[in-house]
Order: C-alpha cells, then structure tokens, then sequence
C-alpha cells in the first residue's frame, strides 16, 4: 500500500498553464478555458504557454519558471506531463495537474479529479502539495529525461514503436492494432539487468517494466506495490514465454493480480542498468531512448499539488 508523504501548503496567487492541444481527443484546449475561468473566479493570475512542439514547450516553461510562478499547472495527459517534468524536477515550484488525456495515469496515481476541470482547479488553488519520488533516465551520451510513472521496455516498447510507425488509422485503434501486430511477432528477448550495481539478471524476457508508480497504459498495474516516496523502483520481469501466457496475462493487469503468476518476477531497486540490442524504452507513455540506459528513484525530486483527503 502507498504510504502518502506529509502535506505543505502552498500560497497559490498565480499559475502557469501549459496545455497540450491534442490531448485527449482535442478536448485539452476546452479543459483549460474551463479552468482559466475558475482560476480567474477564484482570484488567481494566469499565465498560458502554449509550444508548437515538446521541444519549444519545454524552452517556454523553463523561461517561465525563471520569471516565477506559485505553481505550474499543465492541462492534458501523461505526454505534456512529461514536458512539464523535464522543466520541474529538483526545484521548489509544485506541479498541478488538470487532467484531460486519455491514460490520466498521474491523475489516477494522485486521486485527482477527472470528471471536471473546475475541481481540479480547486486542488491547485487550495495549495496542498506532497513531495515525491521521479524516475531518472541517463542514456548512453550521458543526456537524461525525468519520468513520473513507469519506464516500459520490451513488448510494450515495441508496441509503441510500431505505433509510432503506422499513419492509419488514428487514434486508439492504431494502438490495437500494432497490438495485434506484436503479439503475432511475439519472440524472447535477451535482457541484461544490474540492479543496485551487485545483482546481475541475464535472462530471455517478454517485457520489464520500472515503476515509480503503479499503473501506466491508462490504468495498467504493471507494478502494483510501487511506493512513489520510498526511494526505490519497483521492477516487474514478465518471462519469454508462449502467446497463450500473454493472452492469459493480459486482463490480470488491470487488477494487479499478474504479479502472483510464476512467469512474472517482481524486484526493487534504487537503481538499474537495463540493456537489451535494438530495444527502445518509454516513459510516461513517450519515447526516452533506445537501451542501454541506466534507471533511477530520484527521492525528493518534485513536489506535486493534490487534494487534501
């Protein structure tokens, strides 16, 4: 179970809004005019960012941190998260969140509100945050990215690979079907784990995962006792196996009941090299890099706005 960190409150006078357009099915930019209007009725200046890329997102909200803000706020899903983290991590500034994204993993780990973006303004304004762990990306050119939930790498990875590749058709059925398409390409992959610099596993996988929180994929537990303030990832090594054991996997996901099957192997590390020839890995849904890479519970490294009960 997750232990919860002490709560701070916070003074929040003024925010800044990043909004990623295209999350949620396009219904991002409606959220924030929602909540712009609620921030302004509540008596809190805004200031909205808007990048046409990650890339220029990221340069606006580190230059917007640097002017100051009481709190920086992102309307959408895991993707602009992403963004916003990269500019977030090991500074004083609390993140917000006003979900309107199709996985809301953070918002779920969280129990922030999803059905309307009035109350999740609520959360930001009344200015209770917790301190908690990221996960900690270091590619091979010594370059890093932050993640928040769960770093997958393996089928899933593969999965998104292939998504990425495919032009049609859009949306959620793209993803179903390079699914589809995997699961048919189904084969071992040879994976090298050193976890916490001493404990070597060398053995042929279907996919790890590396959890900072439980769920990922909009609600998966991929890792179902991950603690986002204990200082370490949890690590969930599903074994190469048949297709009918994936097929039987799958569903049990969602409960987090995956975890006692014996082609599943759970571990706990502050930190892993994890290296696998032409696998990628993503995180938070987005790609991060191709392996090696090295992983990390960074503790202490964001402080995030929640409700208080």
């Amino acid at each position: 179970m997750t232990s919860r960190p002490e709560l701070r409150r916070h003074e929040v006078r003024s925010v800044t809004i990043l909004t990623n357009p295209a999350a949620g099915h396009g219904n991002a930019p409606h959220a924030a005019e929602r909540a712009i209007a609620h921030f302004q009725k509540r008596g809190v200046e805004c200031i909205q960012i808007v990048g046409v890329d990650a890339e220029d997102a990221l340069r606006l909200s580190r230059e917007t941190l640097d002017r100051g803000t009481d709190a920086f706020v992102v309307v959408g899903g895991d993707g602009v998260i992403s963004i916003a983290l990269q500019a977030l991590a090991g500074g004083d500034v609390p993140l917000g969140i006003i979900p309107a994204g199709t996985g809301n993993d953070h918002a779920r780990e969280y129990g922030l509100p999803t059905a309307a973006p009035e109350a999740a303004t609520d959360v930001v304004v009344d200015g209770w945050s917790e301190e908690v762990d990221l996960g900690h990306i270091v590619r091979p050119d010594g370059s890093e990215k932050w993640f928040g939930t769960v770093m997958a790498s393996g089928f899933d990875s593969l999965v998104s690979d292939r998504t990425n590749r495919m032009t049609w058709p859009h949306g959620r059925m793209r993803y179903n079907l390079a699914i589809v398409a995997e699961f048919f390409n189904l084969k071992a992959l040879p994976f090298r784990l050193v976890l916490d610099g001493d404990t070597v596993i060398e053995q042929d996988v279907t996919l790890v995962a590396f959890g900072n929180t439980r769920s990922y994929g909009g609600g998966m537990l991929i890792t179902p006792d991950a603690d986002r303030s204990d200082g370490f990832l949890d690590i969930t090594l599903v074994s190469a196996g048949p297709r009918n054991r994936l097929i039987r996997l799958f569903p049990t996901v969602f409960k987090g009941t995956h975890v006692k099957l014996p082609d599943v192997h759970t571990y706990r590390a502050r930190s892993v090299t994890v290296e696998s020839p032409g696998i990628t890995a993503y995180a938070d849904g987005e790609y991060a890099s191709d392996l090696p890479v090295t992983v990390s519970a960074v503790p202490n490294a964001l402080r995030i706005l929640v409700p208080k009960e």
